[in-house]
Formats: structure tokens, C-alpha cells, sequence
């Protein structure tokens, strides 16, 4: 059974970085597509970041440019790094893990508890 743990989060200014952890447990994701995605309060969860197993990545055009995933099949980790954050960027953030090689959208996919990151003065 995959079970993923996220961390990292935290409160963090504006302007300020922060780098997500998500640790996959009871299953090898190298050949797995992985993704992040973030749920503000009243909002619908959306993509931020996914990464192919063969290490695409693709971004909204809202982090394009800011956040940037990376993976470390080794760890079985993935980390999405996000930079100059705003207030904007303030959600509950999830990893997900998909058993296809491209494809986050699966029936199959797992999530984590979430992570809340806070971008405040």
C-alpha cells in the first residue's frame, strides 16, 4: 500500500522560499508519475507541479517560473521548491502519487495528509 508523508511546511513571508518534502513508503515511485497540488480554504484543489517518471515537469502558468519539482528516486522523495511566495501562494499543499508513467489523473492515485503553507507578514 503507497503511503506518502509530506513535510516542510510552515509560515513564511512574502518573497520568501520554501522547499516541500513528499516520502513515499510501500512502493518504488521511479517509474511513477508524482504530483503537487494545493487547496486554499473555499477553493478547488489544483495542480502546481507534476513530474513524469522520467522527470517532465509541467506548471500552471499561476507558479510557472517560481516552483520547481524535482525528484529523488533513490529517497523516493519529491520536493516541489517554491520561491518567491505570495499571499496568493497560501493553501493546504498534497503530494499525490500515480502509478501511470506520465498521468497524474489515475483511479489508482494516492494522496498525502497535506502540509499547510502560510505566506504572511
Amino acid at each position: 500500500q503507497v503511503r506518502l508523508t509530506e513535510s516542510g511546511g510552515g509560515l513564511v513571508q512574502p518573497g520568501g522560499s520554501l522547499r516541500l518534502s513528499c516520502v513515499a513508503s510501500g512502493i518504488s515511485i521511479s517509474n511513477d508519475a508524482m504530483g503537487w497540488y494545493r487547496q486554499a480554504a473555499g477553493k478547488q484543489r489544483e495542480l502546481v507541479a507534476g513530474i513524469t517518471s522520467s522527470g517532465n515537469a509541467r506548471y500552471p502558468d499561476s507558479v510557472k517560473g517560481r516552483f520547481t519539482i524535482s525528484r529523488d528516486n533513490a529517497k523516493n522523495t519529491v520536493y516541489p521548491q517554491m520561491e518567491s511566495l505570495k499571499p496568493e501562494d497560501t493553501a493546504v499543499y498534497y503530494c499525490k502519487h500515480s502509478p501511470d508513467r506520465v498521468a497524474l489523473e489515475s483511479d489508482r492515485a494516492t494522496w498525502g495528509q497535506g502540509t499547510q503553507v502560510t505566506v504572511s507578514s
